[in-house]
């Protein structure tokens, strides 16, 4: 938003614009897969994918749905480390598969800005501006939120 009278200027205007930004929405899902991270967090598992549940032909599947590398704070992130090196079940290269079943694993509360379809990704949606917003470290995975909770906020646009 800008005042009436102000000018348009290049660059990051202060004053008399004001940026205004929705609340972000927020899913709760599941740590499917981690692989280190760059620079100072090389030596740490801090880039995260991770999914919601899905109904499969054998019952509920976690189907990957976005990945995230920040909004943890050190603290955290050391957390996680832990919790991904106490917890892989395969390595695939550099990523790390994470025990993710119903009744164990970690679920991640995500903070995104919106969501758009996309046929690249197994789970048809894509998130825009993806980060953790919190660890879930009290809720069992099977709570997660489903690919349908998704797909709604898709549809009301």
């Amino acid at each position: 938003l800008k005042r009436r009278d102000s000018l348009y200027v290049p660059g990051r205007p202060k004053g008399p614009w004001w940026k205004w930004k929705r609340d972000p929405h927020t899913v709760d899902a599941v740590l499917m897969y981690a692989q280190r991270g760059h620079g100072k967090r090389s030596s740490f598992y801090s880039d995260y994918t991770f999914g919601v549940w899905s109904a499969g032909q054998a019952g509920d599947v976690l189907v990957p749905v976005g990945k995230a590398y920040f909004g943890f704070t050190d603290a955290e992130l050391k957390l996680i480390d832990k919790f991904v090196r106490a917890n892989t079940v395969n390595r695939f290269g550099p990523v790390r598969e994470v025990l993710h079943t119903p009744e164990t694993g970690l679920v991640l509360e995500v903070a995104f800005e919106g969501l758009a379809r996309s046929a690249r990704h197994r789970s048809g949606v894509a998130m825009r501006f993806p980060r953790i917003a919190r660890l879930r470290w009290d809720k069992p995975p099977r709570e997660a939120d489903r690919l349908e909770t998704l797909e709604a906020l898709i549809r009301e646009g």
